[in-house]
């Protein structure tokens, strides 16, 4: 049965009809790619789940909540995490105060700010920052960390309050190619052991094909193609929009 449920969801800015009609849904436990074009709607689809753009039409619902004219942080409340293409971290603070920091608003107590995230629920922390393999760098400075390891201290944040469905906005942008291998890996395993929905853009290729359970395809607004990384990679409409005629993407990865 699905998590999310996105149905004939619509919007337009002035007369540019920017996500036309656009139905998909996503599973417990399943990582769903979706990808596009330059202009093709992604972002404005994906902020929309998010609560950071209202739809002009159509309905999102989690496990049966509609979602549509809620704002970010109810939608948050109701079980939903999100990752950022720039990863959101307060790099002043260490490793663990950060994931504190995020129990602490988990638990509604935001207030009290950093002043008592050293002594709020640390043990809960730590264990968050071994799933994602950062304990032993919980005192560190997140200002010193790699990049890499940034990103794993920002899914132990998203973590923090038991999501049911992540939204993961280019989770591998400006990371090397074995970053990224293992970050995807990381939140694969997090996500079948959890059995939370993923719904993640994402630019590389080699990131959707090597990691998606499925993969939805827009251009300009609309749903194109949808289906197994396999069936997305081969499909001729897919192709098109992508690189017109006579390039596919095993050709573009060999360039």
């Amino acid at each position: 049965m699905s998590l999310l449920q996105v149905d004939n969801l619509g919007k337009s800015f002035g007369g540019n009809r920017a996500v036309d009609g656009v139905s998909f849904e996503v599973a417990a436990g399943e990582l769903l790619a979706l990808i596009g074009p330059n202009g093709a709607g992604k972002s404005t689809t994906f902020n929309m789940v998010g609560g950071q753009l209202r739809a002009d039409s159509g309905s999102i619902r989690l496990g049966g909540q509609e979602l549509v004219g809620r704002r970010p942080r109810e939608i948050w409340r109701l079980g939903v995490g999100r990752t950022f293409q720039i990863a959101e971290t307060f790099a002043s603070l260490t490793v663990v105060e950060n994931v504190q920091m995020a129990l602490l608003s988990a638990d509604a107590k935001l207030f009290s700010l950093w002043r008592r995230a050293a002594n709020h629920r640390r043990d809960d922390a730590l264990a968050l920052l071994g799933q994602v393999g950062m304990r032993e760098q919980a005192d560190r400075p997140c200002s010193v960390l790699a990049y890499g390891d940034v990103k794993r201290v920002e899914l132990a944040i998203a973590l923090a309050h038991a999501p049911r469905l992540l939204l993961m906005d280019e989770p591998t942008a400006g990371m090397a190619p074995q970053e990224r291998r293992d970050l995807m890996a990381l939140t694969r395993r997090l996500v079948v052991e959890r059995g939370i929905a993923v719904l993640f853009t994402e630019h590389s290729m080699d990131v959707v094909f090597g990691y998606a359970d499925r993969v939805i395809v827009l251009a300009r607004g609309r749903l194109i193609a949808q289906g197994r990384p396999a069936e997305i990679r081969d499909h001729p409409k897919v192709q098109e929009v992508y690189f017109g005629s006579g390039k596919t993407f095993e050709t573009q990865a060999a360039a």
